[in-house]
């Protein structure tokens, strides 16, 4: 009855279950001790009962003596004249029998029990409750370092298309947005070309506001190839978005597709540290984006996304400038030598180290490569660092190499959980 009257009283209390599960694994934390010694005892007093010749007149007291010492309860002492009688009547009279001295003696080590466990059950209540994220004190094993939830409810990451499908980026009978270039005069006062994707509605819907992704290009490239319609040396990303969005599988959004062939570096940089990609996304490129169409302003409805070398744009402008971005995917890159990778960890080591980091990205981290990609290993190294430190992190592991067919599939999986309906900034 009491078991059921507790469970109704915590039935619509789930922190008040997790406290009492952990006061209930603490009582037997405590216990364990006493029962162990308890049963020591009682091997000892069998070895006396079976085979008394062997037992000294000290055997069986010290094992209950060392069981009260170890719960450290006084209550008990006061049986001791009585195992002391049933002891000597063991070891002077084996008849007695093993069966009814330890009748005799359980009320010795039900004693022993029942006080520890009286013992250990006034602990818990003195407590002050964990708070969020900690331990209890005494807490071990898995409670240990117990991370917290992100800030927006976990996305379920969509599989992607096989190796062989087309169908994901072909030009369907379905609703198009417009690409279009745009020109702008960077911090060093040069001219930069940019392609920006509007999506279907955007013409017409003209009160609409639209989250923005920036999307990166890989080495060689410039800021055509996201849209660019050839299967072998194009990334057709329109045609995913139209497709995505026509039913209903990702947010309507602006992709920016800059060109930072002359800017992106393959050395990290560091928390509030702006190299020359940096300095023009935020000086330039955002500015000109958030002023010249409908784009939805402040960190949360900014995603930085980018290929190969476009990867080290993500990793150096936006774990650098968390405050400026909310989102980071991560396709085919990582750092290429011991020097980057040990400076990485270096320079971004106590950012992660610091708890409130994680509450940053409104969708985990997301790192993606194939099987046979020149930049699997190095982006294994890299997320290993970002693992060390407990950053919530998506990592994605596909057929084929470092090539386009992947990077279609890995802008068509990670738009999908793009700009979640959330509260988390």
């Amino acid at each position: 009855m009491k078991s059921a009257r507790n469970r109704k009283k915590h039935s619509g209390n789930p922190g008040a279950i997790g406290i009492g599960l952990r006061e209930n694994r603490q009582r037997l934390s405590l216990v364990a001790p006493v029962v162990s010694s308890a049963i020591s005892a009682c091997i000892a007093l069998w070895e006396c009962a079976r085979f008394g010749h062997r037992c000294t007149s000290q055997h069986g007291m010290q094992a209950v003596d060392n069981a009260i010492q170890v719960i450290g309860v006084g209550q008990c002492t006061a049986r001791r004249p009585t195992f002391i009688k049933r002891r000597d009547q063991m070891l002077g009279n084996r008849s007695i029998g093993f069966s009814r001295t330890m009748w005799r003696l359980c009320p010795v080590l039900l004693c022993m029990f029942i006080a520890s466990y009286q013992a250990a059950a006034q602990t818990p209540s003195q407590q002050t409750p964990p708070a969020p994220g900690q331990n209890p004190p005494g807490a071990r094993g898995m409670m240990r370092n117990m991370p917290n939830k992100g800030v927006c409810p976990l996305p379920i990451l969509p599989a992607l298309p096989k190796d062989t499908d087309t169908s994901f980026y072909a030009k369907a009978d379905v609703p198009h947005g417009k690409v279009e270039q745009a020109v702008y005069k960077n911090y060093d006062n040069q001219d930069k070309r940019m392609h920006v994707y509007l999506p279907p509605d955007y013409e017409t819907n003209t009160s609409a506001k639209y989250p923005v992704l920036y999307l990166n290009h890989g080495g060689g490239d410039d800021d055509s190839g996201w849209t660019r319609q050839d299967p072998k040396r194009g990334l057709s990303a329109n045609f995913i978005l139209d497709n995505l969005i026509a039913v209903g599988k990702a947010k309507p959004m602006i992709i920016v597709m800059p060109n930072t062939s002359k800017c992106a570096s393959a050395s990290p940089t560091a928390p509030n540290k702006d190299d020359a990609c940096t300095q023009e996304f935020v000086k330039d490129i955002i500015p000109y984006v958030e002023s010249h169409y409908r784009a939805k302003t402040g960190r949360e409805n900014r995603a930085l996304a980018g290929l190969s070398m476009g990867g080290f744009v993500v990793m150096n402008t936006g774990l650098a400038r968390l405050d400026v971005f909310s989102e980071l995917y991560v396709y085919s890159s990582g750092y290429t030598s011991e020097e980057t990778q040990t400076a990485f960890e270096n320079n971004f080591a106590a950012m992660f180290k610091d708890e409130k980091t994680n509450d940053l990205f409104r969708v985990p981290f997301y790192m993606a490569a194939g099987e046979t990609d020149i930049a699997l290993k190095n982006g294994q190294k890299a997320l290993s660092v970002m693992d060390k430190y407990g950053i919530r992190n998506f990592w994605v592991l596909s057929t084929g190499g470092h090539e386009w067919m992947n990077w279609r599939r890995y802008l068509y999986q990670t738009a999908q959980i793009m700009f979640p309906d959330c509260d988390g900034k």
